[in-house]
């Protein structure tokens, strides 16, 4: 570490001096600033603009004076920069003890430590921050190239614990590192034998990417869901147990929403209080069709209580808040239970990626609907949409159901006639329809005729309930990605979609999607309108066609990977690898034992590495045991050679005590005693041969 100079102007001048590197001291203490500004560099992702700007200056300050060897600053100046910071975070998130609060005075810490690094004391505590700084990056990200980036964190911060602790010398920083990661080397099979036998507990936080994304909710304004189709990034994957359906039949069901003011749409649900109905058992609520599927979705944190599952997935039994139709696999924590309408919800939000089992069957039908519950279906606001309720019953007067028979005995002539108006009528599909307004629906169904999914949904309700037919508005997901990665089908939140559920009373509630008629691809193939690429995708997909979409595709799939053989090791993996292992019914006994005969193999291994490193020989110690047995042959006549006499001290010996009987055998341990001592690679190996045989011949002379 830099020491604090008493009087800088007693440093001697640079200029017009050659470039000189700098000391030790001040190289350990430029290696420690690039290191923390590396480790606290994917904080300021998530962290105020001004931790950036500060912790920036203060780090530049520090790498400046390490540089000059110029005096620390005093304890006061570092104290009105740690009081200043607090105030800035308090200010800002009106807490000095949440989650974000506590990495800004972490990294700023870490940062203003910097300026007190006057003793090994001081460097320790900046060691142990950066440890800890490291841990905490996890709470914001857990992917593969967060784990990456803290891989390398990790080596660097034991670099810089094994410079500081050789304090003699010059060692490189190459030396260190080398020295630093053959350490860790030797502690990672360890290391990976805890983590597949270790005990699985709970997340001790919400996961890092929980705020991050929001997902469907359980009221819709216009424009929300475009929101979501203009976000190219994961909402879940999902895996088929056999052939996957066709595109247009995969509806991932959300909320279902029925209340509305004109302007924002909310669902019902029994679990907020909001509604007084009952959940329909699965007997009596569900007519079960032909064509079944069962699949495995893997749901990404949304932080909301919703579970988008494969349109129909009912629950297997017929308690109304059973669950046994879907398996939670991976989500100790998440108890799916069935909502009005089939909706799937969870007593907590989803904060950790969540892989459930389940069978959906694809051509059942939602039938049983009460009175009191068709005419909720059937409820607008009064003073809205007039030109629109006109338009609905003038459209109904010119195009009448069939004879004996009204809109709501017979609505399926009335979607069809409304579909091939849709398509007629110069309605068109965008992601960017513009602001509506004042009134959304009869500016968009009447005068404007340009929206997303939503305002088709929304409009086409509103135009069945005036008619007297019971609609609803569903959100949820329609369609994946056309290619599976390593079996799993990616949805995106670029696949929201919303459509309509009417009322047939020969048939129950029957799903309508009007984004069919004006943009079937959307429908029939499954994959949303994308936004356009950006200057450096289109760069790219000029030189290669499609290779952006090709590295997505690839990051995605190992970032698949790693969340589902590392995040996603649970308690249910360690048992299936036992079974994988041999063991027929494992449990956790099978596991403490494993855990404790790895324990022991590694304090075995550990003590026996310890016992070689006691006993083993310096190459010094080598080579005067070796000179001492080529030498063996003398002991005869006394000579004897000990630990500490280099083969020069052994050769002025010979001479005293045999004369010049004894030169031929000195002159060859004159010859050793150069090539020991002189410059490195400079002389041959030690003619270990010839000095044996000098000794025998020495014998031979002296006589026995």
């Amino acid at each position: 570490m830099v020491k604090p100079v008493a009087d800088a102007s007693a440093l001697p001048s640079t200029s017009g001096a050659r470039w000189r590197p700098p000391s030790r001291e001040a190289r350990d203490t430029l290696f420690m600033v690039a290191l923390i500004g590396w480790t606290i560099a994917p904080h300021l992702l998530h962290l105020p603009l001004w931790v950036a700007g500060l912790t920036g200056v203060v780090l530049a300050w520090r790498g400046w004076l390490a540089w000059r060897q110029a005096p620390l600053p005093g304890r006061g100046a570092v104290l009105a920069l740690l009081g200043l910071a607090s105030i800035l975070t308090f200010s800002a998130e009106r807490s000095l003890v949440s989650k974000d609060a506590g990495v800004t005075l972490l990294v700023v810490l870490m940062a203003l430590k910097t300026l007190e690094l006057r003793a090994r004391r001081d460097a320790l505590v900046v060691f142990f921050l950066g440890f800890f700084l490291v841990l905490t990056t996890f709470l914001y990200s857990q992917t593969v190239l967060t784990a990456l980036g803290t891989g390398v964190s990790v080596w660097g911060w034991l670099t810089a614990l094994t410079l500081a602790h050789i304090p003699a010398g010059r060692p490189t920083i190459r030396q260190a590192a080398g020295l630093a990661g053959r350490a860790a080397l030797i502690g990672t099979p360890v290391m990976v034998a805890l983590f597949v036998l270790f005990p699985r507990i709970g997340p001790l936080w919400p996961s890092a990417n929980s705020a991050n994304r929001t997902g469907l909710s359980d009221h819709l304004q216009l424009g929300s869901v475009a929101d979501l189709a203009s976000d190219d990034s994961i909402a879940m994957r999902v895996k088929f147990d056999g052939r996957a359906p066709d595109p247009s039949r995969l509806y991932f069901r959300g909320p279902v929403l029925i209340d509305t003011d004109g302007h924002d749409w909310r669902a019902q649900s029994v679990f907020d209080g909001r509604s007084r109905r009952a959940i329909a058992p699965h007997g009596r609520g569900i007519v079960e069709g032909s064509r079944t599927v069962g699949y495995t979705l893997a749901l990404e944190p949304t932080e909301l209580t919703w579970l988008p599952m494969l349109e129909l997935t009912p629950p297997s039994d017929a308690a109304a808040d059973s669950a046994h139709g879907v398996q939670v696999l991976d989500g100790a924590d998440v108890r799916p239970m069935v909502d009005l309408d089939l909706q799937w919800r969870t007593r907590r939000p989803i904060s950790q990626r969540v892989r459930v089992h389940a069978v959906a069957g694809l051509d059942d039908r939602l039938v049983g609907a009460t009175p009191s519950e068709l005419n909720e279906n059937l409820r607008l606001p009064p003073q809205l949409f007039p030109r629109t309720r006109a338009w609905a019953r003038q459209w109904l007067l010119d195009h009448p159901p069939p004879a004996r028979s009204g809109a709501a005995d017979n609505p399926g002539p009335v979607v069809a006639g409304l579909y091939r108006h849709i398509g007629t009528a110069g309605f068109s599909y965008t992601l960017s329809p513009g602001a509506y307004e004042l009134d959304p629906v009869d500016e968009f169904w009447l005068d404007r005729k340009v929206g997303f999914c939503e305002h088709f949904a929304t409009a086409f309700v509103v135009v069945l309930r005036a008619m007297g037919i019971p609609a609803r508005l569903v959100t949820g997901y329609q369609g994946a990605d056309a290619q599976a990665e390593d079996g799993w089908y990616v949805v995106r939140q670029s696949n929201a979609h919303a459509w309509v559920e009417y009322w047939n009373p020969s048939r129950g509630w029957v799903r309508a999607d009007p984004t069919a008629a004006v943009a079937p691809e959307r429908v029939q193939r499954g994959q949303a309108i994308r936004p356009a690429q950006g200057i450096v995708g289109s760069a790219i997909n000029s030189l290669s066609p499609g290779m952006v979409d090709r590295l997505r595709n690839w990051r995605e799939t190992l970032d698949n990977r790693w969340q589902e053989w590392v995040l996603g090791y649970n308690r249910n993996s360690q048992f299936d690898l036992l079974r994988k292992a041999g063991f027929s019914a494992p449990d956790a006994d099978d596991l403490g034992h494993l855990l404790i005969l790895v324990v022991s193999a590694a304090a075995a291994f550990g003590a026996g590495a310890a016992w070689w490193d006691s006993h083993r020989r310096t190459p010094g110690q080598r080579a005067t045991r070796r000179l001492a047995s080529a030498l063996r042959a003398l002991q005869v006549h006394g000579v004897q050679v000990a630990a500490h006499e280099s083969p020069g001290v052994v050769a002025a010996a010979l001479r005293r005590r045999f004369g010049a009987v004894a030169e031929a055998l000195a002159r060859r341990l004159d010859a050793m005693e150069r090539q020991r001592y002189g410059p490195p690679g400079a002389a041959a190996d030690a003619d270990w041969a010839g000095v044996k045989a000098g000794a025998r011949d020495l014998v031979a002379k002296l006589g026995r």
